[in-house]
């Protein structure tokens, strides 16, 4: 059946409490099984796969996947199979989802290890001890969960955030279990033809597959700007330097311009002008006045890249992020105050606390932050060396970057947990100059905390769309964090890191998320004199505009085109990305435009059906990616 959805109206209009109501009466499906045996243990098995799959794409890329849709389908399919040949019961809508927070919260646990803990080794050329790190990692992930739930009421009920890639697990989830009814049906004819398709385009952008089968010939280009060029007659260069090395090539992304559907027109045109003022006309600048530096390439010419861009753009796209996001989130104080008072002895009887009962109860927020936070600032005491004051001051910090990573998580999918490190890191270079220890460590604590906040509030956005219960949702993300931890670790230790952390880097396996930490890290240690002028130039001007922007938006009444978060975004994420998610939205925004005719079926496909059209694609694109990253890692490839 079709999901029930606020308007764009009642969402402006309504208060939180008659969105609760109108949920409560509406889309909550009471007592229907959820976390059940089943779904826990299948759930953690699959999620437990998955990391690993991260773990190898993270060690080429720097990029964990998102995982919540491939687990959707994975387990739908087991336990329909299951069903069909009676070894198993009816497998429910709500099982699903759960075990898709299962599966996505071990999914993300391989983060700190091909970012911040691999850089701390590289540093300091001391292996962390294997128990060590698997403690350390499953309690700061612990602390993300109970720092998700004040801020669920707010991203979710009330200001119904899209989420686009929890979105997408809903209407997956939704087409899958509901395709015996005439909707149904067609939504989930949908969803396997625009899967189906979008997994052979990615087969077909596996070269090294394509060839070891005889087949390379019918590879299809990973980039088009070549074919661009040629058409416009433009000369592929800025201020003398090569458009590929701005990252502002241009590539058929499928899966990104699915995800950039999701997001909608405003975040995508957002993207768009943020990647245009960073790497079209800033990063050139600063580039020819040797601000940004490149390295000496193979043929001894200067390359530059997302990388050494990004060391000096992110300065001002966090900035302008956290004043956005901050500004944002304190501009309803009223629910803020009311989430304490709930815990204080507020009114728990009235109609404005209808969903008391089902909510993530405040009280495990208000006791367990204190005391999982104690935990985290002695084991960053005990196992690293970082002084008490030191972690005392990163768990308040937590709470400011979680609102970040949560606001870009809401709009885009993509939770900026290595910019938002960085960011501590300058903080912490400045209470503790010159301590390399302390700033990694306190900068690994509030990234991969604020991530984990932000990757719940992503799974519990589709078990709101179905009528779920999110504390059960919490329960399972934590079922997650032990899996994940159970199995990459061990994994990551025996196959990549071999008691040699100089040798973690290879050809084959660059860990560039590490290398950044660690570049970072020995240019903050010295001093924030390290850090370019221009680049703290940048930061303040990024953080008026951020604040600039929101008052805008709020004057407007949430009618302003444009999204500092979304902006904000485009300087931390390469141009070719924001570029295939501005073209995604662009061409959905034209669909919904020019189809009106509701009996046509241009129209019942990509404006009624929006969700499912672009969940298919990022499904089928990320299994066969993810199969085929597999593929080339056993292969030797």
């Amino acid at each position: 059946m079709a999901i029930k959805q606020l308007t764009d109206e009642q969402i402006r209009t309504w208060s939180v409490e008659e969105k609760d109501r109108w949920w409560l009466e509406n889309v909550f499906r009471g007592n229907m099984p959820q976390l059940t045996l089943r779904s826990a243990v299948f759930g953690m098995m699959i999620g437990a796969v998955l990391s690993l799959t991260n773990l190898y794409v993270g060690m080429r890329t720097g990029w964990t996947l998102g995982v919540g849709i491939t687990s959707v389908i994975l387990a739908f399919v087991f336990f329909k199979v299951a069903e069909g040949i009676g070894l198993a019961k009816e497998f429910t809508i709500l099982e699903n989802n759960c075990m898709q927070s299962i599966a996505t919260a071990a999914g993300y646990m391989t983060s700190p290890l091909i970012a911040s803990l691999s850089a701390y080794m590289m540093i300091t050329h001391v292996v962390i001890p294997k128990w060590t790190l698997m403690i350390f990692v499953i309690f700061v992930s612990i602390l993300g969960v109970l720092f998700a739930f004040p801020l669920k009421r707010r991203f979710i009920n009330d200001d119904q955030h899209p989420f686009p890639e929890g979105r997408a697990a809903g209407v997956v989830m939704d087409a899958l279990h509901t395709a015996d009814a005439g909707a149904g049906i067609f939504k989930g004819k949908l969803l396997v033809i625009f899967g189906v398709g979008s997994a052979l385009l990615e087969f077909f952008k596996q070269e090294d597959i394509l060839g070891r089968i005889g087949m390379k010939f019918m590879a299809l280009p990973h980039s088009l700007e070549g074919w661009v060029y040629s058409m416009v007659g433009t000369k592929a260069s800025i201020a003398d330097v090569p458009l590929p090395q701005l990252t502002a090539s241009f590539e058929p992304d499928h899966v990104m311009m699915a995800a950039g559907g999701l997001m909608g027109i405003r975040t995508g045109v957002s993207l768009l002008i943020g990647a245009v003022l960073n790497y079209c006309v800033l990063a050139p600048w600063m580039i020819s006045h040797g601000d940004i530096y490149g390295v000496v390439g193979a043929e001894g010419t200067l390359e530059f890249g997302f990388r050494r861009i990004t060391t000096w753009a992110l300065w001002g796209g966090v900035a302008m992020m956290t004043t956005a996001s901050l500004y944002a989130f304190l501009s309803k104080p009223q629910m803020i105050i009311k989430a304490f008072t709930a815990v204080l002895g507020g009114k728990r009887g009235s109609d404005d606390d209808c969903l008391k009962d089902i909510e993530l109860p405040m009280r495990v927020f208000v006791i367990g932050i204190p005391l999982v936070g104690a935990v985290v600032v002695y084991l960053a005491h005990r196992f690293f060396g970082v002084a008490y004051y030191a972690g005392a001051i990163a768990i308040p910090l937590v709470f400011v970057f979680t609102i970040i990573a949560a606001h870009s998580t809401a709009l885009t999918s993509i939770t900026p947990t290595g910019a938002l490190g960085k960011l501590t890191q300058v903080t912490f270079a400045g209470i503790s100059p010159g301590n390399i220890t302390t700033n990694i460590v306190s900068a690994s604590i509030t990234g991969e905390v604020a991530g984990n906040a932000s990757n719940l509030l992503m799974d519990i956005k589709p078990g709101y769309m179905l009528g779920g219960k999110p504390r059960h949702q919490a329960i399972g993300h934590v079922l997650g964090i032990f899996a994940g931890a159970l199995c990459a670790v061990p994994v990551f230790y025996f196959a990549f890191l071999k008691g040699d952390p100089d040798g973690l880097i290879t050809d084959q396996y660059p860990m560039p998320a590490a290398q950044i930490w660690k570049a970072v890290a020995e240019v903050l240690t010295r001093g924030l004199s390290e850090l370019h002028q221009t680049a703290i130039i940048a930061a303040v001007i990024g953080a008026v505009a951020g604040v600039v922007l929101e008052i805008v938006k709020v004057a407007s009444k949430g009618r302003f085109p444009i999204s500092a978060v979304g902006m904000g975004l485009a300087f931390v994420i390469p141009f070719t990305t924001c570029f295939a998610m501005f073209f995604g939205s662009f061409l959905f925004w034209l669909a919904a435009k020019s189809f009106k005719n509701d009996r046509s079926l241009m129209k019942r496909t990509f404006v009624d059906n929006l969700e499912p059209v672009c969940a298919g694609v990022i499904a089928g694109g990320a299994l066969l990616g993810i199969g085929a990253q597999v593929f080339n890692v056993l292969m030797g490839g």
